[in-house]
């Protein structure tokens, strides 16, 4: 029984040790690779780094795993920082960073960013930082680099994006709702948001940039000339329509006093052809009578 026992605490020794030692050989492996995410991904200012962009289902990059690890091995002689960044937990550095492709590599040296675009095997990426043919690679520019502040604000639409996913997988896998209903729901949410969002904003707005009390005047000042000017252009209109008015009332009563002038005017015209006719009989019965004396005619000298 004592050589069995023996051979049994052995075997039990031998895969407890196995079954400790084995995972403890793949932290200290996986360790060699940093894993970055977006609350540690600032440690990459600092330093030289190569840093890739995977995604667990991504075939070429699980052929680029080993080679990966092989660099972290040489991580020390390189005197470099090896890290990797899963683009399915860490949205917001997808978009932070503008990950089309996957696998990207960049090449971090204290805050500098530049895109590996080279071979992808040991010896290239070991040249790439042995040599520092980084040198020769255009830096990433400022409006594109990951630390500006728009970039900031874009990996935090990727993150509600990933958010919106979630919820959306949970509306169709666990509330069971069907797509549409889905997507209506989000419909609704969207207009009511950008409702409020936009009365916000219009509401900052003039708090921030009140109108001036000169404006305020000029435009009462405004507003008082229009009004004058309308209430003139009323009142030149009321006084044009009573000269109208006026004007016709003047014509009905011409017309009317016409016959009576017509008539006075005939009588008036009568009267004068009888004086003018008794004038006419007197003057003959002057030139007949005998006491008229004629005139002589005058002799010439």
């Amino acid at each position: 029984m004592g050589p069995v026992f023996c051979a049994v605490y052995v075997a039990l020794l031998s895969v407890y040790a196995s079954a400790f030692a084995d995972p403890h050989t793949r932290r200290t492996k996986d360790s060699l690779v940093e894993q970055l995410n977006e609350d540690n991904w600032d440690r990459m200012l600092t330093g030289e780094w190569m840093v890739e962009f995977y995604a667990p289902w991504c075939p070429a990059c699980k052929s680029l795993e080993p080679v990966w690890e092989d660099l972290a091995l040489s991580k020390k002689e390189l005197n470099i920082n090896v890290g990797k960044i899963d683009v399915t937990n860490s949205p917001g550095l997808s978009g932070r960073f503008m990950v089309t492709a996957l696998p990207t590599i960049y090449h971090v040296n204290n805050g500098i960013f530049r895109q590996y675009k080279s071979p992808r095997d040991k010896s290239s990426l070991t040249e790439f930082v042995s040599k520092k043919t980084w040198t020769k690679v255009v830096p990433i520019s400022s409006w594109k680099s990951p630390t500006s502040i728009h970039m900031s604000i874009l990996s935090q639409f990727f993150k509600l994006s990933q958010v919106l996913r979630n919820i959306h997988n949970q509306l169709l896998e666990e509330v069971g709702l069907p797509v549409w209903g889905s997507y209506l729901i989000f419909a609704i949410a969207t207009v009511i948001l950008g409702t409020m969002l936009g009365l916000f904003i219009v509401c900052l707005i003039d708090f921030i940039f009140p109108q001036k009390p000169a404006q305020q005047q000029g435009k009462k000042k405004q507003s008082g000339a229009t009004d004058g000017a309308t209430q003139e252009k009323s009142s030149d209109e009321d006084e044009i329509a009573e000269n109208i008015g006026d004007d016709l009332i003047d014509e009905e009563e011409s017309e009317a006093e016409e016959p009576e002038v017509k008539e006075s005017e005939a009588k008036e015209s009568e009267a004068k052809e009888v004086e003018a006719s008794e004038k006419d009989k007197d003057t003959k019965a002057d030139t007949s009578s005998p006491n008229v004396r004629k005139r002589k005619p005058r002799k010439a000298d």
